[in-house]
């Protein structure tokens, strides 16, 4: 059954609601807000928005033509969980105050027209996300840059490199490096911060699967949430991000979403889970491959033929890319395989279910836009279902262990940002499909990438060159 602003109204004064927020997602995958007293929310506002200044927002309008206004959703309203004053939450999209438009650079906007271009296939009405979100949870992180010097210090109690140090008493109990999946306490010294976590996120109605602690070192971490069609999760990884951090700030601890922050030990990936159903009906199930339908395997054909292109969304940063690197732990050789994790699509083989059944791509993180990124993996399956691209026959052997001459037939992630943003600038009409993304959302965001990232990056000696190259 769907709210309305009267619901929304009577469900605030039942909470004793003094204050409203309103969150949207700026272009990167960043959460803006702000807060109007709870007495001057009104219908009008639902109808047609509160303004604000959206030449302030990452990518978004020049400053003249900067006013637009946020439309809040009433099926989003929750209590926020960490306001001090009695907060109702509401989730909005973008629109343009003198056409009435949805804003097209708007993230949520563009997710939405995913799942409006889904249903006018006929192909499936439900496209279900279920991403597992690592992180790492620090006890100190600081950084910084200038001119003529650069750094960053990352402290955990947890960190294997405190091992040695004098904590009076050092009570060890460390977990080593690649060693932190997944002994019992006091190894894992964060059990109790997770489960504070957990309690926080069933608070704002996400449903919560497992916690447990990852692979790596210094507190790296996994939280899995079942799943929810498109929009839906995007807006619960929002709330994820918000309140995993939040519950570690209070505790006096700090949470990273960087995909790649600890050199020589795991990185935090993002492994998204996808399925199609129609009439309640799950349409990835069936008696080929794994137990895979055809359809299924056109989706994951469509997935892989455009990986090259997706990772420019799915996989952001430049820092992405210290975590894409052959020969490690993440999945860059972009096949297919059951069980087999070290393929960039997995068909998970838990159960024999056909409600269960979906496929695993494994190399997103998450540093990346949900909105954006769900969209354009749905907008890559759904071209592979359309135009039949089969994805060949399944690598179901290590990859990494595979001779050269072999695995040099097996297409690759590309090597860095730079590169996977040009082949977005190559491949992306996939994505234009049904006016979901345009050409001016894929030109705006390789140009702020481009810019803002990759070329700074570029530009900034670090301090593995000084121990290179110093003395040469």
């Amino acid at each position: 059954m769907s709210r309305s602003p009267q619901d929304v109204f009577e469900f605030g004064r039942e909470q004793g609601v003094e204050m409203v927020d309103i969150k949207f997602n700026d272009f990167i995958g960043t959460w803006q807000h702000f807060s109007i007293p709870f007495d001057q929310l009104e219908d009008e506002t639902f109808e047609i928005g509160a303004g604000f200044d959206g030449s302030s927002i990452r990518g978004w309008q020049p400053i003249h033509a900067s006013d637009m206004v946020v439309r809040p959703d009433t099926e989003t309203a929750v209590i926020d969980p960490f306001a001090k004053t009695p907060t109702l939450s509401l989730i909005g999209c973008i629109y343009d105050p003198i056409t009435g438009e949805a804003y097209s650079r708007d993230p949520r906007n563009i997710a939405a027209k995913a799942e409006n271009y889904l249903l006018s296939t006929g192909i499936a009405d439900v496209s279900n996300f279920g991403p597992e979100p690592e992180f790492f949870i620090f006890d100190d992180i600081r950084f910084d840059l200038n001119q003529q010097s650069s750094f960053y210090a990352i402290d955990s109690v947890e960190g294997r490199w405190n091992s040695g140090r004098d904590e009076k008493p050092n009570l060890g109990h460390k977990p080593d490096f690649k060693g932190g999946y997944f002994p019992v306490a006091p190894v894992d010294a964060h059990n109790d911060l997770r489960d504070e976590m957990v309690s926080v996120l069933k608070r704002v109605g996400i449903v919560v699967e497992r916690q447990h602690h990852e692979v790596a070192t210094a507190g790296q971490a996994e939280i899995d949430i079942r799943y929810q069609s498109l929009v839906k999760m995007a807006d619960q990884l929002q709330w994820f991000k918000y309140i995993i951090k939040n519950v570690a700030h209070r505790n006096g601890r700090t949470v990273t979403f960087m995909p790649k922050p600890i050199f020589q030990d795991n990185g935090s990936g993002m492994h998204t889970h996808m399925s199609l159903w129609k009439d309640g009906k799950p349409l990835f199930a069936g008696d080929g491959y794994a137990g895979l339908s055809e359809l299924a395997l056109y989706y994951i054909g469509g997935v892989l033929k455009h990986a090259k292109s997706l990772i420019a969304i799915t996989n952001p940063t430049t820092n992405s890319f210290r975590r894409l690197v052959p020969g490690f732990e993440a999945p860059v050789k972009l096949a297919y395989s059951s069980r087999n994790r070290s393929a960039a699509i997995r068909v998970p083989m838990y159960s024999p279910s056909p409600k269960a059944k979906r496929i695993e791509f494994r190399t997103p993180d998450p540093a990346c836009n949900g909105y954006l990124a769900f969209a354009a993996m749905l907008m890559a399956g759904l071209d592979g279902i359309e135009n039949r691209i089969h994805p060949g026959e399944p690598l179901d052997k290590d990859l990494y262990a595979l001779p050269p001459e072999e695995l040099a037939h097996v297409p690759s992630a590309p090597a860095d940002l730079a590169e996977a943003l040009q082949e977005l600038d190559a491949d992306h009409d996939y994505l234009l499909k049904g006016d979901v993304f345009t050409e001016d959302v894929i030109t705006t965001w390789i140009k702020f990438k481009y810019e803002q990232e990759v070329q700074p990056m570029r530009l900034r000696p670090t301090p593995l060159e000084f121990a290179l190259y110093y003395d040469i």
